[in-house]
Order: C-alpha cells, then sequence, then structure tokens
C-alpha cells in the first residue's frame, strides 16, 4: 500500500474518529438485530416448535388467516386426516389468559396438544421456563387456570407466543379450559405432517397450508414489530455507507497531488484502488471489530433484563454487512484515483 500505511500513521486522529463513528453504528445496528432477534423469539417461539411439516389455519371471511382468528372445525380436521399423502395431523388449539401460581400470576399462552412432550394426564400441565419464572412454580405445584387447578407435570425450555409465555395442556383440557373462556373449544391449528399436495387439500377444505417459517405471516404483531425494527436497521446501514464514503471521498480529494505524483512515478491504477480500498478495509475492520465486541459485552449484560439474542446472526452477518457496505461507500471515492492525470503533479502548482 502506498499512501495508504503513510495516512493510517500520520493522522492517528482522523483515522480515530471515523473508525470511532463505525464502531457506533455497528454498536447500534448489532443491538438492535440482537433486541430484534429477541423479540422475535418471545413472539414465535411457539409456533416455530409445533411439530408439523405444515401449519393449517381456517381463514374468517375474506381476511387473512391469523393465529387470533383460526378455529377448525371437526369436518375440516377429518378432511386433511384422510387427505392422500397425510401421515400425522395434530389439532393445537391455542388461547391466551392469566394464570395464578403459588408465588405470582401473570398472562400466559395456553396451549393444548396431545404429543411428544406434553402432559399425559388432563390434571397437568407443563410450563415453558418463563411462565415457571412468571407463577414461581415447579413441578407438582399447582396453578389455577380459568377457575381450575391443574398440577405442574415438568417445566420444559422457554416457549413463548405473542410475548406470553406457553403452558401446556392435553387438547381435551384445552378445549373445555377454552369454552369457559368463551371460545367453542376447536383447535386453532393443525400441524400436519407428511408428503400431501398441500395446495389442493387447502383448497377444498378452505384453509391454508404453510410452513411453520412462513406462517408467522399470521401473526400480525410479528410483522408490525419485526418490520418496523428490520426499516432501522436497514436505515443504519444506509447511514453507514454515506458516511464512511464521505469520509474516504473527502480524503481521496485531499490527496489528490500524491495520487497523481505516484501515476506520474510509475504506480498503476489498479494498485492505487487496491492502495485506497485496502485502507478503507482496515479502518472498516477495526471500526466493526470493535462495535461488535462492546454489542456483545453490552448484550451479554443485558440479556437478564432485556429479550436479547446474541449469537453468529446478530453478531457476525450485521458485521460483515457494514463492511461490505464501508468498501461500497469508499468506491465512490476511487473516481479521483482513476481520473487523477500525471501532469497535474508536474505542472507549476507543485
Amino acid at each position: 500500500m502506498y499512501v495508504a500505511w503513510r495516512d493510517l500513521r500520520f493522522a492517528r486522529g482522523r483515522f480515530a474518529l471515523i473508525g470511532a463513528v463505525v464502531a457506533l453504528i455497528t454498536l447500534l445496528v448489532g443491538f438492535l438485530s440482537g433486541l430484534t432477534g429477541g423479540l422475535a423469539a418471545q413472539n414465535v417461539s411457539g409456533v416455530l416448535g409445533l411439530p408439523g411439516d405444515r401449519l393449517v389455519l381456517q381463514p374468517v371471511g375474506d381476511a387473512a388467516a391469523t393465529f387470533a382468528d383460526s378455529r377448525i372445525d371437526d369436518e375440516a380436521v377429518a378432511a386433511w386426516r384422510d387427505a392422500t399423502g397425510v401421515q400425522t395431523v395434530i389439532p393445537v388449539g391455542i388461547a391466551q389468559t392469566r394464570a395464578d401460581g403459588p408465588d405470582g400470576t401473570g398472562a400466559v399462552a395456553l396451549f393444548g396438544l396431545d404429543a411428544a412432550g406434553g402432559p399425559a394426564r388432563d390434571a397437568d400441565i407443563v410450563l415453558s421456563a418463563g411462565a415457571a419464572a412468571a407463577l414461581g412454580a415447579a413441578a407438582g405445584d399447582d396453578v389455577g387456570i380459568a377457575g381450575s387447578t391443574y398440577r405442574v407435570d415438568a417445566v420444559t425450555s422457554d416457549s413463548w407466543y405473542s410475548h406470553t409465555p406457553i403452558v401446556t395442556m392435553t387438547a381435551a383440557a384445552w378445549a373445555e379450559t377454552d369454552r369457559r373462556l368463551g371460545g367453542q373449544g376447536e383447535p386453532s391449528v393443525l400441524a400436519v405432517s407428511g408428503t400431501a399436495d398441500w395446495t389442493a387439500v387447502a383448497a377444498q377444505t378452505g384453509t391454508t397450508a404453510s410452513t411453520p417459517l412462513a406462517s408467522l405471516t399470521a401473526l400480525p404483531t410479528f410483522r408490525s414489530e419485526i418490520g418496523s425494527l428490520a426499516l432501522m436497521i436497514a436505515m443504519l446501514f444506509g447511514v453507514s455507507a454515506l458516511v464512511v464514503g464521505a469520509f474516504f471521498t473527502v480524503w481521496t480529494m485531499q490527496r489528490a497531488g500524491d495520487v497523481a505524483v505516484l501515476k506520474a512515478l510509475g504506480a498503476s491504477t489498479p494498485a492505487l484502488v487496491r492502495d485506497a480500498l485496502g485502507q478503507a478495509l482496515v479502518v472498516l475492520v477495526v471500526g466493526v471489530g470493535l462495535g461488535i465486541g462492546l454489542t456483545a459485552a453490552l448484550g451479554a449484560l443485558a440479556g437478564g433484563a432485556l429479550p436479547f439474542v446474541l449469537n453468529p446472526l446478530t453478531t457476525l452477518a450485521p458485521a460483515a454487512v457494514m463492511i461490505a457496505l464501508g468498501l461500497l461507500g469508499a468506491a465512490v471515492s476511487l473516481r479521483t484515483v482513476t481520473s487523477s492525470d500525471p501532469l497535474t503533479a508536474l505542472g507549476s502548482t507543485r
């Protein structure tokens, strides 16, 4: 690298400033990414954990199907069970209410299904870790739900639905509870496995069949919440590219004379381009690395108080995007390098 190393050595203050700006933007992007991942997990982890290749919902009228409104009658359940290629159909009831535990009261999401990992008896329930913490309950304790008392059979890993911790019941117990809450006791969703013609069966039964990941759009809170946070992250990415591009554009214009002298001495344009981009890469790697380090440290501290997810998707992925966009912004400044005339360096102005 020609001028780049000299600049990095002798203009430490300026490069420290832009590095600090890149680090702060990376911190904002990383923290928002971790918060987005945490909020998403507290919104949809229970849906993604349902045992099925497709999740079947029943639309209400002409409106799009949602988990909140979907109610699947016995006729539709029977049609799915009889469909060619369908191996298993597990009706799942979903409702939200409040529960009373030995040491706390809180909102919970009731999941009613008969599947492995669920309670074996109608009088038993299984608490997610979040529900157990909110209710102050452990295995063997009694929990009151909608006027009935249930025994905690087990406490499993954390699982959430629409930001409320999940309590799992048998399908029969859930149907009875749903009726006490004013519902009809009909399942909200079918977890279906097999190799059926999903589109054809859904059309015949008047339902929709989507993969668990695609069905997340049926949660209105997920769309609005993740959409807003994703927009902020995208805007921060754009700000990063603009800031880095503006800095290196001004910096390259200031050293246009030096670049012209190097070209007059025989330096090739590709070498000078590598020189300029290499300088930008060094600043970006240092700044982004510092920002991701701060994100990891703050995320570890905030994990107990905020729904924060710290993994490669919320740290390394934003870091890679930041570096790529920063280099893209720095590439805007290369016009000065590629268009510099070596005669400028040999004129009377030098």
